[in-house]
């Protein structure tokens, strides 16, 4: 069974920083590349971030710099270190595969407001 569980959202300040977990399914996990997206209010799921099983990572323009993906293997777990936030930046924040299976899970809110 597929499970996706996304956690550490929340609110924060412009500029300021959070970290994403998510606990993914072991036959998920040890057969794909991970991702990070986000979907914002009235906008499309767009990918974030993304690593590869061996740890190779490449991220979307608009965090490069800002956000650092990374993985545990031994947990089966992604993290998403979100620093210097944007007002931009809130969304729903989902991990899948990349590129993404049909099941999501809840994904986590994260919205950046002063």
């Amino acid at each position: 069974q597929v499970q996706l569980v996304e956690s550490g959202g929340g609110l924060v300040q412009p500029g300021g920083s959070l970290r994403l977990s998510c606990a993914a399914s072991g036959s998920i996990f040890s057969i794909y590349a991970m991702g990070w997206y986000r979907q914002a209010p009235g906008k499309q799921r767009e990918l974030v971030a993304a690593i590869a099983s061996g740890g190779s990572t490449n991220y979307a323009d608009s965090v490069k710099g800002r956000f650092t993906i990374s993985r545990d293997n031994a947990k089966n777990t992604v993290y998403l270190q979100m620093n210097s936030l944007k007002p931009e930046g809130t969304a729903v924040y989902y991990c899948n595969a990349s590129p993404p299976l049909k099941y999501w899970g809840k994904g986590t809110l994260v919205t950046v407001s002063s």
